[in-house]
């Protein structure tokens, strides 16, 4: 695809590409504004991770604001697209964070819906819908890359990097996960504790990540050759 023109998207399942193609189109037509608006959620999200950069070790801080880095990463790779240079490791990691938060974050809501009381409601769907947006984004990259296997490599050891120290082996300090407004082993549904709960969303998320990457790939790849060989 050309910076100055939008080519016809490839035929992908509706799993795959939801968002309507009209709705594509107006996205990357106006891609510098999307820019512009990933890159001023990304100082509110600086911002709102303030306290939490004070009690972390300076080392493990870019561990700590997992969705303003994920819309600073939408918004270098859709800007490296428009510049004519899309860099496929990047697309993929803007990928998998857009979508990982962007799912995390509402499931974290509606998990502790009791607990996030003290957020004034404007705050609640601000931080709700705003980040189910990020997800709607991401849906949207397929239209500038193909997920080559390189850079969904580089996506998944990104974050699941982040996995481990979010919720297991920390390194340095405690778990960087975004902070929760409970105690980490307050007990939650089907015997889980709260941090098992969050690492589950998050995992699923991620698992989720790589499959839609991958099968965007395969089935690009069908639509230039042909269905691949089923081995069953």
């Amino acid at each position: 695809m050309t910076t100055t023109g939008l080519s016809d998207r490839d035929r992908l399942p509706t799993y795959l590409a939801p968002v309507p193609k009209k709705i594509e189109d107006l996205g990357l037509r106006y891609a510098w504004l999307v820019v512009a608006i990933n890159l001023g959620g990304t100082v509110f999200g600086f911002w709102y991770y303030r306290h939490q950069f004070e009690t972390t070790a300076t080392i493990m801080w870019p561990f700590v604001p997992d969705s303003p880095v994920a819309t600073l990463l939408i918004a270098l790779a859709i800007a490296s697209w428009k510049l004519g240079r899309e860099r496929p490791w990047l697309t993929a990691l803007a990928f998998f964070g857009n979508m990982i938060l962007g799912l995390w974050t509402p499931f974290t809501l509606l998990a502790f819906f009791d607990a996030y009381a003290y957020l004034h409601p404007v705050m609640y769907h601000f931080l709700f819908w705003s980040h189910l947006a990020m997800v709607v984004q991401a849906f949207v990259l397929h239209r500038i890359t193909n997920f080559p296997v390189g850079g969904v490599a580089v996506a998944l050891a990104w974050y699941g990097v982040g996995l481990i120290v979010d919720y297991s082996v920390p390194i340095v300090g405690d778990p960087h996960h975004t902070l929760i407004p409970v105690a980490r082993d307050a007990p939650m549904f089907l015997a889980a504790d709260a941090l098992g709960v969050v690492a589950a969303g998050e995992t699923t998320f991620t698992l989720l990540a790589l499959f839609l990457a991958l099968s965007t790939r395969v089935k690009k790849l069908e639509a230039v050759a042909g269905p691949l060989p089923d081995d069953s």
